[in-house]
């Protein structure tokens, strides 16, 4: 079936990026830079999103990742942020997403984004 004949259900998209320091302005362009992939790479728009979890790394605490969302434009989107549990050895100064968006995409269609260091959160992805 054509994707434009297919009903609009609401999928997760996943994503995560990285940061060099802790620092505000990094941090909200990480999230930028991480949102607008997310969208470009699903075709989606913001009035598709039905909501949105952040999670950082307990190493990040400048900047709340739902604010630079709203800082993005995200301003009728609900958001949550969340503290990623601090496993020993995990990836450092990382911020992950999972947006909910509305969308004819089938779930093999949906497209996650890791960019940055992130990339080896799923190097499964690398591939593609």
């Amino acid at each position: 079936m054509p994707q434009s004949n297919r009903p609009r259900v609401v999928r997760a998209v996943r994503g995560a990026t990285t940061v060099t320091a802790d620092e505000p302005a990094l941090i909200r362009e990480a999230v930028t830079e991480l949102l607008e992939t997310v969208l470009d790479d699903n075709d989606l728009a913001p009035a598709d999103l039905v909501s949105a979890i952040f999670t950082a790394t307990p190493d990040l605490v400048s900047e709340f990742p739902a604010h630079a969302a709203r800082l993005y434009g995200w301003t009728d989107v609900p958001l949550l942020c969340a503290q990623e549990l601090p496993v020993h050895g995990a990836l450092p100064r990382c911020i992950r997403v999972m947006v909910h968006a509305e969308t004819r995409r089938t779930r093999s269609e949906i497209r996650h984004v890791y960019l940055r260091d992130a990339i080896l959160l799923r190097a499964d992805l690398l591939a593609d």
